[in-house]
């Protein structure tokens, strides 16, 4: 029989780094780690893959707390799956309801994305039935401790005696079809709540296709304007300072497609650059504005009896530019689109021109052509 892959440390109550090193959570992974001691501390071993009897590992009837990464875990309280059954979806437990008394390990591999569960009023899937697709307190319906049979059709299931995920449960996976509480379980009418397991994060990366990059909108926008004015027959120094600085903003946004899969958040980020690294958290912040200062270099002379006057000028562009997912979760791949849309007005200029400055009494001195920014 192949072992699973673990890993083995001795983690003592002051190297709680060390643990939490150790134990790091990489999204899209499978893992469960546990702890010989609640808290996280004692000996320490990490699974990626079922273990019939955590004995023939030195492990077994001494795990006081876990950490999950990915897909859930069922844990049972005897070797081969047997014994009572505990659910761990993805998360860390300090400490667990059975403690000492684990001793097989088995990961949830399946699909657990539109979980439905049929259940069933009397025993053969006769009489009245209902249809489950997510998390149920039937005591505030019709339905409550009237269950006798059930046929599972996608996700795996944790069916209560209580309402509020209280008394004891089973678990019931995909394809499952139990005829009878009754002569199964000792279950009959006792069911008054049930849930589907959860997937854990998936890992996602995203791939900016800037080649597919579109211009919706551009345009120029004054800012600012500085009129300075020589009368005199000398070139003078310019009365404001050689420079002068701007705040420039950049609204970030993204969009999912209408059929993601990807659940309320879960973030990932997008290097749109270098200096921008700019972080999605779907149903939270999907946009973000980025301020930037910027400094305009200005003329330093201005001519005789010329008046100057100089406009500073922000372009602001709207661009929008196709993204690629790529989503990894219980070891399968899949790719979704998303769209990346920008508004900025980084880029700032100055655009300068000449006229004669009047002369006194109200008189102008003979007309001469306006300059623009070298």
């Amino acid at each position: 029989m192949a072992l699973p892959s673990i890993q083995l440390s001795s983690v003592g109550g002051g190297e709680a780094g060390q643990a939490q090193l150790l134990c790091s959570a990489q999204p899209g992974v499978n893992k469960i780690v546990v702890y010989e001691h609640a808290e996280f501390e004692g000996l320490c071993r990490e699974f990626t893959s079922d273990v019939p009897d955590l004995h023939e590992l030195d492990f077994g009837d001494c795990i006081c707390s876990l950490r999950v990464t990915g897909q859930p875990w069922i844990a049972y309280t005897a070797p081969k799956y047997e014994g009572d059954a505990y659910a761990f979806e993805e998360g860390e437990y300090r400490t667990v309801e059975k403690s000492r008394a684990l001793s097989a390990l088995r990961l949830v591999h399946h699909d657990l994305a539109e979980p439905q569960i049929t259940l069933y009023e009397h025993p053969d899937y006769a009489g009245q039935s209902k249809v489950v697709t997510e998390e149920t307190n039937l005591t505030y319906g019709y339905f409550n401790d009237r269950v006798s049979s059930h046929v599972v059709q996608r996700g795996v299931w944790l069916l209560y005696r209580h309402p509020a995920r209280a008394g004891w449960y089973h678990v019931a996976w995909p394809g499952e079809r139990l005829p009878d509480y009754k002569a199964e379980l000792g279950f009959q009418n006792c069911l008054s709540h049930l849930r589907p397991l959860q997937a854990g994060r998936p890992a996602v990366s995203a791939r900016i296709l800037w080649d597919q990059r579109r211009v919706e909108d551009e345009r120029d926008v004054l800012i600012d304007e500085i009129v300075g004015v020589n009368t005199t027959d000398l070139e003078q120094t310019f009365t404001t300072s050689s420079s002068r600085e701007y705040v420039t903003t950049t609204l970030q946004s993204f969009r999912f497609s209408n059929a993601t899969s990807l659940r309320v958040g879960l973030s990932f980020t997008l290097a749109v650059e270098a200096s921008n690294v700019f972080t999605v958290e779907k149903g939270r912040s999907e946009s973000s504005t980025r301020r930037d200062r910027v400094e305009v270099q200005l003329p330093a002379k201005i001519p005789p009896r010329t008046e100057l006057t100089i406009h500073v000028v922000r372009k602001e562009s709207t661009v929008s530019v196709p993204v690629q997912l790529t989503v990894t979760q219980n070891e399968r791949t899949t790719t979704e689109p998303g769209e990346y849309r920008c508004v900025s007005g980084r880029t700032i200029s100055t655009k300068y021109t000449m006229k004669p400055a009047p002369l006194p009494g109200g008189e102008h001195s003979p007309a001469a052509p306006c300059t623009p920014e070298p």
